[in-house]
């Protein structure tokens, strides 16, 4: 059995994405080939029989473990499929009149109808022995995996996992192939012949014709020695003395007419593309199907039923490979699954560092034999000294690649409360930036009768941000190279990616814990007391203030709260708010029920630094009211390119170090923005 082609029918783990064709090869033994003679004036045609399939688990080649065909669940879509040589619609051989399930084996019989020149060599070829195979293509509509230690029932017998069962498919075409894919499950044709071929039989009665058509020539038996000449196959025996005489002349002319169309029909044959064999064939005689059969085995594909796909390292495959190798969780979100099984069918998830190195310096024209990493076959890996006629391997890119991804792991594996509250600007390099918050005198006014509108005043008030560089360079030295330590590249940026993450939380919480100015009394945006604990009371309160701010010219802002962002040991307090009904006070001068008015009001988020004592300004009952960030942000972030992941690049390290070095950095910057966009209450007097 060989694959066809390659589609995974989902994507699931590795092992148990699988194509979605197979091909069946019968076994040794399973095909009968007859091609009987002609019986009068009419031809008996050519058939054939085989047990396609018996039943049994196969390799096959792009699954990585045995495949048995259901064959309650095979699909015959007629009894009459074409049977072709070599999978090739251009060379037919002929086609089945019966496709059926017998006893848990898949039976096909069919006649040899096709009158081509396959046909003809599927025919000769077997009469002369020759072992021919069949393939038989089928559509996979549904795959099912059976893990090691579960069994199946299939084609009434019971197989023990790990292993496929095709449960739905679709027959396609039959094809005579002389080579399968798969040497365990290699078919052997017998091909049995009671009389002449048909061709051949053919071939003599035209050659009989064409020796009865020409003059009878005969010469007597002492004339034919003395003259020195062969009478041919076309001689006769000394005819006896009341035979009329030959006509040498006749005799002659036949021949050379019959050695005409012989040669006439060769060159037709080879059509000017064979010389040798034309050579050949017409200096040996070979007749017209000798040559033919010749020409055929010339032209056809070496393995017609092969379809392999050829072993290429890429950047992509080395990429798949390294994240298969450190176990990553469900790598078909960065690749497709034909590069997962190219990397899974080379590597088996087991490709170390060092061998990364080496196959990208191969593929990039380094010829040593070494087995262990030099320096210069890190040059070659990285390019430094590619050669013409080799394929590029990115040994940066590919570990740049690898390392970003896990890079992002460790990015966003820390707390990101932050990216909630904030508004993102997108700046284009690193010079102070200044935008414009527009509130104020933006009012209608009314038009007058002559539809003349008039020019409006717009308050203007500036906000600042700056973009910076923060970044840090680690290496994988010499000794994670020696260990074939992949991890090195696994481990390494996640901790690149974990830096930047907590460095853009301590920038951000140390900006906008530093508040003392920004939410004040004098902003209106600053409350304090016992009465602005956490609690129904209180976060009334800080509603209403928030409510009640106005824009520069004195009129309602028209903002509304959204977010009610609190330290760790207010969170339980901020999400009963947030979900509860109704909320209960024990205390005795307290009235019971109290229905909660903010169910569903505001969005909670809670943050581990508001409360740390390293930043200043920090507090357990402190909490804010903010507005949504889209709408009025009181703090922005501005990314250089947009871009707010960290960046991961890999070189090679200095000449005198045998290593390779990751460096990774982040443009971003900081700035307090709008203060009537939330409303700080302190928590106690």
């Amino acid at each position: 059995m060989s694959r066809k082609t390659s589609t995974p029918a989902r994507a699931r783990e590795a092992y148990e994405q699988v194509p979605d064709r197979l091909e069946l090869h019968c076994l040794p033994g399973r095909i009968t080939l007859e091609a009987l003679a002609v019986e009068g004036e009419a031809e008996v045609i050519p058939r054939f029989t085989m047990v396609a399939y018996t039943g049994e688990p196969l390799r096959v080649e792009g699954w990585r473990f045995p495949v048995v065909v259901d064959l309650e669940g095979l699909s015959i879509p007629s009894q009459r499929r074409p049977v072709r040589f070599g999978h090739s619609m251009y060379a037919g051989v002929g086609h089945t009149e019966r496709i059926a399930v017998e006893a848990g084996r898949l039976i096909a019989e069919g006649i040899v109808s096709r009158d081509t020149a396959a046909a003809r060599e599927v025919v000769a070829s077997g009469k002369r022995g020759f072992p021919w195979q069949a393939a038989i293509g089928a559509q996979v509509a549904q795959a099912e995996f059976i893990r090691a230690g579960k069994s199946a029932t299939v084609n009434g017998r019971t197989f023990e996992g790990p292993l496929y069962v095709a449960r739905r498919t679709v027959l396609g075409e039959i094809s005579f192939v002389d080579l399968g894919a798969d040497g365990n499950t290699a078919a052997t044709i017998a091909a049995q012949q009671e009389n002449e071929l048909m061709d051949e039989t053919k071939d003599t009665e035209v050659r009989g014709t064409e020796a009865q058509d020409a003059p009878q020539t005969g010469v007597a038996h002492d004339e034919a020695e003395g003259a020195g000449t062969e009478a041919g196959p076309a001689a006769n025996p000394t005819p006896p003395r009341s035979a009329p005489a030959v006509d040498p002349v006749a005799n002659i002319r036949a021949q050379a007419l019959t050695e005409t169309k012989r040669i006439a029909a060769i060159r037709m044959v080879c059509n000017g593309r064979y010389p040798e064999i034309e050579a050949r064939a017409i200096a040996e005689g070979w007749t017209r199907d000798k040559t033919e059969l010749a020409v055929l085995r010339e032209s056809r594909p070496k393995a017609p039923a092969v379809h392999v796909t050829e072993l290429v390292v890429t950047d992509r495959v080395l990429e798949a490979a390294c994240l298969q190798a450190a176990k990553v969780d469900k790598p078909e979100r960065y690749y497709d699954a034909p590069t997962l099984e190219e990397a899974q069918r080379q590597f088996d998830g087991r490709l170390g560092l060092a061998e990364l190195i080496i196959e990208a310096a191969r593929a990039n024209g380094y010829v040593g034999r070494e087995r262990r990493v030099t320096p210069e076959m890190l040059r070659y890996a990285f390019g430094q000294n590619l050669q013409a006629a080799f394929s590029t391997i990115d040994i940066g890119g590919i570990l740049s690649n690898v390392a970003n991804k896990f890079l992002l792991e460790g990015f966003f594996g820390v707390e990101r409360t932050w990216r909630n509250l904030c508004a993102v600007r997108n700046v284009s390099d690193f010079k102070t930036v200044t935008s414009y918050r527009l509130i104020g005198k933006d009012q209608y006014e009314q038009v007058a009768p002559g539809g003349e509108l008039k020019h409006g005043t717009l308050g203007e008030q500036a906000y600042t941000n700056k973009a910076d560089t923060y970044g840090l360079l680690l290496s994988i030295d010499r000794r994670d190279i020696i260990n074939d330590d992949l991890g090195a590249i696994t481990t390494v940026p996640r901790k690149l990616g974990r830096g930047s993450g907590l460095k853009i939380n301590d920038i951000f919480w140390s900006i906008f814990m530093n508040n003392a100015a920004f939410f004040a009394s004098g902003n209106n945006n600053y409350l304090t007391g016992a009465d602005t604990a956490l609690s129904i009371e209180g976060l009334s309160k800080a509603e209403k203030a928030f409510l009640d701010q106005t824009d520069p010219d004195g009129k309602p802002l028209g903002a509304m709260p959204a977010v009610v962002l609190v330290p760790t040991a207010l969170s339980a307090m901020a999400t009963v708010l947030y979900k509860s009904l109704e909320i209960r006070d024990t205390t005795a001068s307290k009235q019971y029920p109290v229905a909660n008015p903010h169910t569903g009001k505001f969005r909670t988020e809670v943050s581990r630094y508001l409360s740390n004592s390293q930043y200043a300004g920090n507090s357990e009952k402190a909490w804010y009211l903010l507005a949504d960030p889209m709408d009025l942000p009181v703090i922005e972030v501005a990314f250089l390119n947009g871009q707010e992941a960290p960046t991961i690049e890999t070189a090679d390290a200095d000449f005198n170090v045998l290593g390779v070095q990751m460096r990774g950095y982040h443009d971003f910057g900081v700035a307090l923005q709008e203060p009537r966009g939330g409303i700080k209450s302190k928590g106690e007097a």
